[in-house]
């Protein structure tokens, strides 16, 4: 029998993680569409203080089959859902089921379907939305640039809510990235993929968590992991302002030895210029410090994730060759004692 994994993340979802649950498991129930395979359920837990962790523990306690990891902090929707990501054994992965379900389940047995039928990547596109015009926009206008800018095929409207086959998955895993863009790659390891458009329905219950500083966080995070375009654009402008710059100085000069009462002069020239090109320094002083961030806290190879516990799941070691975190650090104390 084939195992499907499901990667559930989660926090501050008591009002939703049942029904997540419910709603999975009723899938691969008796008479549900995939009645024929098994499911491994994995939720990570991004340290909830709302009752979410008490009802993982209770379902974990009731269904062995269900797996969880509880994270000793918040480290972020794309640290916890890579990390969770790890731990899958399936033959095939959902990489990403929202608890709130706004990516619907009912879409999973399709997915499965397409699957067998030769696909390793599915993945599902969000082409409409149930939400205000402003987000619509806002995504699309980021889903484009980032496809535009990027040096792989990164599908508009795709996010993490794809079945991958275990091969991609491998592929996927061996990724050491601190703060992983998982749709961009999954895009860039490339495996025949389908992709299927989905309505994203709305949040029917709780609060979304991911506000406007997080969301354009990872918005700079998706452009900055997969392109070198903006430093590049950086480049272009520093060398067309320096060419315009050096020209005006030309036609000043001539125009002070030809003209000279036609000659540009007084404080408000230099005031304007210098103000503009501090400007334009400053804009891409932050984009290079974008890429600097990033190189740093890389190279300074600390956990994606610090585990508090693990339910229903041993401290295993993913095929990738990437330990558990926790498990690496209980065998070095071990050594060491």
């Amino acid at each position: 029998m084939k195992t499907i994994s499901i990667i559930s993340p989660c926090f501050n979802e008591v009002e939703n993680v049942q029904r997540c649950y419910d709603a999975v498991q009723a899938l691969f129930a008796g008479d549900g569409p995939l009645a024929g395979y098994r499911c491994e359920h994995i939720f990570a837990d991004n340290a909830s203080t709302d009752g979410t962790v008490d009802i993982l523990r209770a379902l974990a306690a009731a269904d062995p089959g269900l797996k969880v990891i509880l994270n000793a902090r918040n480290f972020g929707p794309f640290r916890s859902n890579f990390n969770a990501l790890r731990a899958a054994t399936g033959d095939a992965v959902l990489v990403f089921l929202p608890v709130d379900m706004q990516d619907p389940p009912e879409m999973i047995p399709e997915f499965v379907k397409l699957w067998e039928s030769g696909c390793e990547v599915v993945a599902g596109a969000r082409a409409n939305r149930e939400e205000s015009l402003a987000l619509r926009l806002c995504r699309g206008v980021f889903y484009r640039m980032v496809r535009g800018l990027s040096e792989i095929d990164i599908p508009v409207d795709v996010g993490e809510f794809q079945l991958i086959d275990r091969k991609v998955w491998k592929a996927v895993v061996e990724h050491d990235d601190h703060y992983p863009y998982i749709r961009g790659i999954i895009a860039s390891v490339g495996f025949r993929r389908v992709i299927v458009p989905y309505t994203w329905a709305a949040r029917k219950r709780g609060l979304s968590k991911n506000n406007l500083p997080r969301l354009v966080d990872q918005a700079l995070n998706g452009i900055f992991s997969f392109t070198n375009v903006p430093m590049r654009l950086c480049t272009l402008a520093g060398v067309t302002l320096a060419g315009l710059c050096f020209f005006y100085a030309l036609v000043s000069v001539g125009l002070w030895f030809a003209l000279p009462h036609m000659a540009p002069r007084g404080t408000t020239t230099l005031i304007v210029a210098f103000f503009f090109l501090s400007g334009v320094q400053m804009c891409f002083m932050g984009i290079l410090g974008e890429y600097v961030t990033s190189i740093h806290a890389q190279v300074r190879k600390r956990p994606l994730v610090v585990e508090r516990e693990r339910l229903n799941m041993a401290d295993t070691v993913v095929e990738s060759g990437t330990p558990n975190p926790v498990h690496q650090m209980r065998e070095q104390i071990a050594s060491a004692a």
